[in-house]
């Protein structure tokens, strides 16, 4: 970081460097607020590039692009119009971990959002590599890049995903580079650094790239997608592309000793192993796999197409840094591949990240002020974290701009609130990946209800069209519509009764609602109210699925409720230096171990940490108010 005595002529009021998944949302978050925007990349053509598998949502991850896209971000639009697969997840499960899944066509994902960037008012694309930041009494006042230019700024978001240091590893080679082709980063690292970050290493993977005319796809079993499909956007329209079939298949005893043979190649395993930073625990390569669990004979790949005008294969589940000829050698002894021909090789990439723990829960720097930080330079992994991180990053970048408060959304509003709170708060000694169980408060944070609880916020920021608004004015008021509607009441002996007869259902025991004869599990909603002369049909399907779960599980969402407001009450509890958290009869060990171990000091504190339940919070408030 270079200090310097007076700033730069300012050329943006927020000035974003990198151009993946969360710099575009904080480009695009920041210019459709207002602001004059710079997005400065190494290479342009590299715009909005999926790096990793051609897929956007997830476990969890469908929960925050549901949020993106209800804050008026890009994400979940661009991947509706390039879908060629949509799976819904986990609907066997219960609500609150139900996830939406787009693969989409990844040429055609990064050519619609790289024309959407094109077309943003407010928004100016420069090439270039940022080597420094610059910073005048205490604050970031621009940038300088690698030719010398010098561009002034009061606000900096970073995005630089795997860029800073960045090393690929394929077997015992390895070259300088950020993947994809791209160069490394190297003097924004230091820079960094010097303004007090605290810098460590972190290694991600990526998975061969197979030949789809040299699979013998006949053999193997198919992965259907939903029919019809879905969409990610509450707005946009679902995907008019020809949707593809995947297949399934699985490594055997006979990959395993290929692997195992090729481990002393291995930059992560061999003898003279080379990356040293942490990998995700979640996603591990394949010679990980292998070597974490022996005994497991085999290990699922699912090949997934890259796009509709290319032969190109993404075969998830196999990602490795081996040498090419064991990668080829073991992806031929895999049920389908026998034939296989490898396009590009995978490789390991490792890279620095800043302590995320160093920034304020607006995503900006406790060093340097109106420098943010997001996306995989915060230490997470997924283009959906990295969205998240990105839009709210740019949503502050202005905010601070222009002098006004940061927006931080709670645990209890966003899967978003989740994510950059456990960040910022805990830090992350490996890639950071976002799941359900993360959330505490997830039967409130459903995909189906990101909209009701966040597109009034986006409206309130400028993030939100008129259009997007009408829409989302239009579902609201029929929802409550059907909700007030549901409050009818229903005696026994007259015409539900006699429906419920006819459909094997028990009859109405004692004057009771609509709604609260819904929770009856069985009981479908059109043609109940229809049997009590209420017409719902002016209802969407996401309309009257609202309508529905707010009724069924009306208990359960009171009672998630009343909870965080009992929480809210007492976060600033404090609890004594030493408490013995082992003695609280009912707390489950790992819980009492984690506390232990973490030691918070208010109870606020305790609710943030990962796999502290609010039951557990609730016993351990008990006691401490006891204690009063």
């Amino acid at each position: 970081m270079f200090h310097v005595e007076r700033a730069p002529p300012q050329t943006a009021d927020v000035l974003v460097v990198g151009a993946g998944h969360a710099g575009l949302e904080a480009a695009f978050a920041a210019a459709r607020m207002g602001a004059r925007t710079t997005l400065v990349t190494l290479r342009l053509a590299t715009i909005g590039r999926m790096p990793c598998n051609p897929a956007v949502g997830g476990q969890a991850k469908g929960h925050l692009v549901r949020e993106i896209d209800a804050l008026g971000g890009a994400m979940a639009e661009v991947a509706d119009a390039t879908t060629i697969q949509f799976k819904y997840l986990n609907t066997s499960k219960g609500l609150a971990v139900r996830s939406s899944r787009a693969q989409v066509d990844r040429h055609l994902y990064q050519r619609r959002i790289h024309q959407r960037a094109l077309a943003t008012p407010n928004l100016t694309l420069l090439e270039g590599e940022v080597t420094a930041l610059l910073e005048c009494g205490g604050a970031v006042v621009g940038v300088e890049l690698a030719d010398g230019t010098r561009l002034g700024t009061e606000a900096v978001v970073l995005t630089t995903g795997t860029f800073l240091k960045g090393s690929l590893h394929t077997g015992m080679h390895a070259r300088s580079g950020g993947g994809n082709g791209a160069p490394s980063a190297d003097a924004l690292s230091a820079s960094l650094a010097a303004a007090g970050h605290r810098m460590g290493r972190l290694k991600t993977g990526t998975v061969p790239r197979l030949d789809g005319r040299t699979i013998d796809w006949d053999q193997l079993r198919v992965q259907q997608g939903d029919s019809p499909g879905g969409r990610l956007g509450f707005v946009s329209e679902p995907s008019s592309l020809p949707q593809i079939r995947c297949r399934v298949t699985a490594t055997s005893e006979a990959t395993h000793d290929v692997l195992r043979a090729g481990l002393r190649h291995s930059p992560l395993y061999g003898e003279q192993a080379t990356v040293e930073g942490v990998g995700p625990r979640y996603c591990p390569s394949i010679e990980d796999k292998i070597h974490r669990f022996p005994d497991k004979g085999s290990h699922r790949v699912f090949l997934e197409p890259e796009g509709l005008s290319t032969p190109e294969v993404y075969p998830n589940g196999f990602s490795t840094s081996l040498p090419v000829a064991t990668q080829l050698l073991a992806l031929r002894t895999i049920p389908g591949l026998e034939q296989v021909q490898v396009v590009r090789p995978g490789y390991a990439i490792e890279y620095d990240f800043a302590d995320p723990s160093d920034l304020t829960p607006a995503l900006m720097s406790q060093h340097v002020q109106g420098l943010f930080l997001a996306g995989q330079l915060n230490g997470t992994t997924g283009y959906e974290e990295a969205a998240a991180q990105g839009l709210t990053a740019g949503i502050n970048a202005v905010r601070w701009h222009r002098s006004e408060p940061p927006v931080v959304l709670g645990r209890d509003r966003a899967y978003a609130g989740v994510l950059v709170d456990d960040l910022c708060r805990l830090g992350t000694r490996e890639p950071y990946r976002m799941f359900t169980s993360r959330a505490e408060w997830r039967l409130l944070l459903r995909e189906d209800n990101a909209d009701l609880r966040l597109t009034p916020l986006g409206r309130g920021l400028g993030l939100v069209d008129d259009r997007r608004w009408r829409l989302f004015e239009a579902r609201r008021e029929a929802i409550a519509r059907g909700q007030a509607l549901l409050e009818m009441p229903v005696n026994p002996g007259g015409a539900v009764d006699v429906w419920l007869e006819a459909a094997g259902e028990p009859a109405v025991s004692k004057p009771m609602t609509l709604a609260v004869l819904l929770q009856r599990q069985t009981l479908p909603l059109t043609e109940l109210a229809a049997a009590a002369g209420v017409d719902l049909s002016f209802l969407a399907p996401d309309e009257a699925e609202q309508v529905l779960i707010t009724a069924r599980y009306a208990g359960y969402l009171r009672r998630q409720a009343d909870d965080v407001r009992r929480l809210v009450e007492l976060a600033g509890l404090g609890i004594p230096a030493g408490f013995d958290f082992g003695s609280l009869s009912g707390l489950k060990a790992e819980i009492a171990e984690k506390l232990t171990l973490v030691r918070p000091e208010t109870l606020a504190d305790a609710s943030r940490i990962p796999g502290v339940t609010p039951a557990a919070l609730t016993l351990l408030a008990g006691r401490l108010r006891r204690a009063l």
